[in-house]
């Protein structure tokens, strides 16, 4: 029952910061809380969720390549752009950050700090226009860092 509350706060949070991300989620599980569904979904999701996710993400990101959009010339012309450059670096900074936090959570076993990720995931989302994905903060940090050069 303490679950459902939590996740009804979240979806109010969510809602009321037009997180639709968050509220589609929060929703989902309560709906298969409803249906007592969660002993045989919850472990498929919490197994493979993230890797499903991020396969679509990235499947997601790489349509413009799929498609055609982006050809040889366009990859050619970005890795040779300071822009280009510098995103590459950040993208590796920020996936190798994303590597020790998996590792702080599921190696170390510091999994209890999760709440307090998911709460500031909610809250960002929610109330400052953020979106709760992990790949986006790198086209997110490379926009600060030209605000800053370009100032």
């Amino acid at each position: 029952m303490e679950s459902n509350i939590i996740l009804f706060a979240i979806l109010g949070i969510s809602l009321l910061g037009k997180a639709n991300s968050v509220a589609i989620a929060s929703c989902l599980l309560l709906l298969i809380k409803l249906l007592s569904l969660d002993k045989y979904l919850f472990p498929t999701i919490e197994s493979y969720g993230m890797s499903i996710g991020l396969v679509l993400l990235i499947a997601a990101i790489l349509i413009p390549i799929a498609s055609g959009e982006i050809n040889l010339g366009n990859i050619k012309n970005v890795f040779t752009s300071w822009i280009g450059i510098i995103a590459m670096l950040i993208s590796l900074f920020t996936t190798y950050l994303s590597g020790l936090g998996v590792q702080y959570l599921t190696v170390q076993g510091h999994g209890n700090i999760m709440p307090s990720l998911i709460f500031g995931a909610v809250i960002a989302a929610s109330f400052l226009g953020g979106v709760p994905v992990g790949p986006l903060i790198t086209s997110g940090m490379l926009a600060f860092v030209l605000k800053l050069i370009h100032k």
